[in-house]
């Protein structure tokens, strides 16, 4: 799957222009009027809310009212599982210890949340999201895991400025699927606060939909940017970023960026580092 979304030709496609749009039409006709039916929606939803976030959270409580997991991205529950795992294993191959404190941002019904929730020592880890309707939904997840005694904090939020969040907290940070229905100015926001947050050694790991060609959206929901844009960003704000290959052999349809406020370690440097931290006794930063 994560080769096939990520193949030269699919990298330069654009999904917003009518020869796409009449194309995928005709190849997949039985999808027309789910996508009409979608487009209708959230004509509507952008007339009645000018701003992004306020938009995307109407966005959220159609859509979680229907199917909280497939709010999140997940069609099916071994989907919403499986990528969940896949959250998991990859921050612990990059050295997530019990001890490090964990900001999931847009961390939607837990999908990886809960896993990382478990992990965990107590109260290490902070979820939150826009949407009070997959909170509720994420709250529920808790309890169905029996993961209570861990006290997570749920929070939810109107922006991505992290204003309420203590400075040099946070050794990992992350947003999974949450600028791939972003516009720049939101990503942006984010980028240029999430350093305050971040301790010396930590970094925040984010997923977004890659393009190679020209940076386009759908829907006001899909948003395809080129790498090189994320990275300037992220200098802009004095962050250091990285193109994360080794998460593009997962099949995930997503690519991923990581950032820092010092320079990043080399890949063997790092691959040392995660080496060593597992090997260590007790929690490590």
């Amino acid at each position: 799957m994560a080769q096939d979304a990520k193949s030269p030709k699919k990298l330069l496609r654009n999904r917003s222009a009518l020869t796409h749009k009449v194309g995928y039409a005709l190849t997949h006709p039985a999808r027309v009027v789910p996508y009409l039916r979608r487009a209708t929606r959230d004509t509507w939803l952008r007339l009645k809310h000018t701003d992004h976030v306020s938009y995307y959270r109407a966005v959220m409580v159609s859509d979680t009212r229907r199917n909280p997991e497939a709010a999140v991205g997940s069609q099916t529950h071994e989907r919403w599982l499986a990528l969940g795992q896949m959250q998991f294993d990859y921050l612990i191959e990059h050295g997530l210890r019990p001890g490090h404190r964990m900001l999931d941002i847009g961390c939607g019904n837990l999908r990886g949340g809960w896993r990382f929730i478990d992990y965990l020592e107590t109260g290490n880890y902070y979820g939150i999201d826009i949407s009070p309707d997959i909170l509720i939904a994420a709250k529920k997840t808790l309890v169905e895991r029996g993961l209570q005694d861990k006290l997570p904090h749920l929070t939810l939020t109107g922006d991505l400025t992290l204003d309420f969040l203590p400075g040099d907290h946070f050794d990992v940070v992350q947003a999974h699927s949450v600028f791939s229905h972003s516009p720049l100015e939101v990503i942006e926001q984010c980028l240029a606060h999430v350093g305050r947050v971040l301790t010396d050694t930590g970094f925040f790991d984010f997923t977004f939909d890659r393009t190679e060609g020209t940076e386009h959206q759908v829907l006001r929901e899909d948003f395809y940017y080129r790498t090189e844009t994320l990275l300037h960003l992220a200098r802009k704000h004095g962050l250091h970023g990285r193109f994360m290959g080794d998460w593009e052999k997962r099949p995930h349809g997503q690519s991923k960026i990581r950032v820092s406020r010092p320079p990043l370690p080399s890949r063997g440097q790092h691959e040392e580092l995660a080496r060593r931290q597992r090997q260590a006794p007790g929690p490590a930063v």
